[in-house]
């Protein structure tokens, strides 16, 4: 599936910013089974350095000076990207969990997973979502079974709903209102998986949404998206995973890159001087080509 991405996020300030320099993480990462056709990060007003790299994780890194004053700051991503991700294994081949939580005693093959087993600065270990989590993994479960039969639990039992969560919110508040957006489900699920001892990645990009039945496609309407890579072992490696869809990503997922939770992530960080209070406007277009 071959899909062009527009991500473009506008900073509003009451008052001129002299100086800023941003860190943008906006570009798609290329992967066995993500070709990146095309990239570009577009400053508006233009940066007057602009450079790029990779982050601890492999994620691609761009970094944006402005030295004029300027009352606004728009970052925007246009890329076109083809997906096509590997089938998962069938879930009843998948090791029992416990062999999988071994992960953190290290080894040949586990180096790449062992990282993404312990605690993070927004995944938090939480008894309570332990609890919830250990119900989907009894003894000698497959990990994957145990994988997919959370994702269900997870659709039934929380509502979308936007504004009820921020970016800081622990993961035990999430499970006690039971409601939160992708982020929430994401944190959620990793913490209780970690706490299994199962490695688990925060992984950030785009699903393609749709409109309702007979309307017409609306400009903006696709969302900035987050889910969860699983590790299932040295056999069959990581398999990322939607909680809030309730579905193994396959066909309609692009992504930007992973980590530990979503501040390894952030798509746009900096440190301004002046501009006072501010406004943000994010608006994202995944479309199919």
């Amino acid at each position: 599936m071959r899909f062009q991405v527009e991500h473009a996020t506008t900073f509003s300030y009451a008052e001129p910013v002299d100086l800023a320099c941003h860190m943008v993480r906006l570009l798609p990462r290329p992967l066995p089974y993500q070709q990146v056709i095309t990239s570009e990060v577009i400053a508006d007003p233009a940066a007057s350095r602009h450079s790029e790299g990779v982050d601890h994780f492999g994620n691609r890194v761009g970094w944006l000076f402005l030295d004029r004053p300027h009352p606004h700051f728009t970052v925007t991503l246009k890329a076109e990207v083809e997906v096509d991700f590997p089938r998962a294994p069938a879930p009843e081949s998948t090791p029992p969990w416990e062999e999988v939580a071994t992960a953190r005693d290290g080894g040949p093959l586990q180096w790449q997973a062992a990282e993404f087993v312990f605690e993070s600065p927004m995944v938090a270990a939480d008894p309570d979502v332990a609890a919830y989590v250990a119900q989907s993994f009894p003894a000698g479960r497959p990990v994957l079974v145990g994988v997919i039969d959370l994702l269900d639990r997870i659709r039934q039992d929380f509502r979308f709903q936007a504004g009820v969560t921020t970016i800081a919110t622990p993961v035990g508040r999430v499970l006690a209102q039971r409601a939160g957006v992708c982020q929430d489900f994401s944190h959620l699920m990793i913490s209780g998986l970690r706490s299994l001892g199962l490695p688990s990645r925060y992984v950030s990009g785009y699903i393609r949404t749709r409109p309702p039945p007979g309307q017409v496609r609306r400009r903006g309407a696709d969302q900035s998206h987050a889910w969860v890579g699983c590790w299932l072992g040295p056999a069959h490696g990581w398999v990322d995973v939607d909680p809030t869809n309730n579905l193994i990503v396959r066909d309609e997922h692009v992504v930007l890159g992973w980590g530990r939770d979503y501040g390894d992530l952030s798509p746009v960080r900096g440190v301004i001087l002046g501009g006072g209070a501010h406004s943000l406007d994010v608006r994202v277009d995944l479309l199919a080509v």
